[in-house]
């Protein structure tokens, strides 16, 4: 599968590794300023983040294998001690042992699926007109962020030995309204694009 059917490759045209490392780079840039936008909730040692929004996001941008390049990179900082986590946990490897270390061991494979999703999508409806609706890529971030969900709460039940009905209640139900307000996003700055495109 061409990796020009992703967005990435729409909004900035260069090929080759050199191109690929920019746009793997600045996905790094936005998912750290992405992660540092955190509410914190009394209920729950999960806070309320951008990380998700981040990762779907570059997901959809990159496609598949640039995505999963760039969290495992997000990670390997993150273990490093870089400020690239948000800022209420502790940071380095500590973070990876606390509550939400199974969203962010999560992080690589959400991306790898949603990206391979809306590669998938762009393939069909580049060869099928019209261009891509909400629906395909709506289900391609359901996917991404079931992905991330499973990971976050069977770490809290099993690792943290909170008990599944536990974690569920703090690592889930508290954030699916978030989550659906920044799917929509997503598939709105999509569709907002696919429109501009059809009409320059």
């Amino acid at each position: 599968m061409s990796q020009s059917k992703v967005l990435a490759d729409q909004l900035y045209s260069g090929e080759g590794v050199a191109a690929n490392i920019v746009r793997i780079a600045a996905a790094n840039i936005l998912l750290a300023l992405c992660a540092h936008i955190v509410i914190p909730l009394p209920f729950t040692p999960v806070p309320i983040t951008g990380q998700t929004f981040g990762v779907l996001l570059v997901a959809v941008l990159l496609g598949a294998r640039r995505s999963a390049v760039a969290l495992v990179l997000y990670l390997l900082e993150g273990l490093a001690g870089l400020p690239v986590f948000q800022p209420l946990g502790i940071p380095g490897p500590a973070r990876f042992l606390g509550p939400t270390a199974g969203y962010l061991v999560a992080y690589p494979f959400a991306a790898f699926i949603t990206g391979w999703l809306v590669e998938r999508g762009a393939a069909v409806t580049r060869a099928f007109k019209p261009q891509p609706t909400g629906a395909p890529l709506a289900g391609a971030l359901l996917c991404g962020e079931a992905i991330i969900f499973l990971g976050g709460c069977t770490w809290l039940a099993l690792g943290m030995r909170l008990g599944w009905p536990l974690a569920l209640q703090g690592g889930a139900l508290p954030f699916i309204p978030g989550e659906i307000i920044k799917m929509a996003l997503i598939v709105a700055l999509f569709g907002g694009f696919a429109l501009f495109r059809r009409e320059s």
